[in-house]
């Protein structure tokens, strides 16, 4: 089962970092944290990879509806987007809300999945062009 989709774009992932915010931002989402998993694993266990950035967005009305419909799925959010820098390019993949969310079974959970789905679909579309 596909959990994620997304695109590639040219650059560095610093760059990438900030495009990738202003699309989301576009689309009404914030970025409420920023994983740095390269410099984590570098200083916790000594090993190097490539820039690999893990973003955590949420659109707050979503988030809000799909916790009104379950108080537990905070569990599952917000939407988590990656970048990994690949040669001269940067991939940004995002999580699937529709999958992750349909584990719940709440009819309003799964509305918001498919609109967060749909938002963040525009949000790579707009990285590819």
């Amino acid at each position: 089962m596909e959990y994620t989709f997304g695109t590639s774009i040219p650059g560095n992932i610093a760059d990438a970092t900030d495009t990738v915010t202003a699309a989301l931002a576009a689309e009404g989402f914030g970025v409420l944290s920023t994983i740095d998993v390269a410099a984590t694993l570098k200083a916790k266990i000594d090993v190097e990879i490539d820039p690999y950035i893990i973003l955590g967005a949420c659109n707050p009305g979503l988030a809000n509806a799909a916790i009104a419909a379950d108080a537990e799925v905070g569990a599952l959010l917000p939407c988590n987007v990656v970048l990994r820098q690949e040669g001269g390019a940067v991939a940004v993949r995002v999580v699937d809300p529709a999958v992750l969310l349909g584990l719940v079974d709440a009819d309003g959970v799964h509305e918001a999945g498919r609109e967060a789905k749909a938002k963040l679909a525009r949000v790579v579309e707009s990285l590819s062009s």
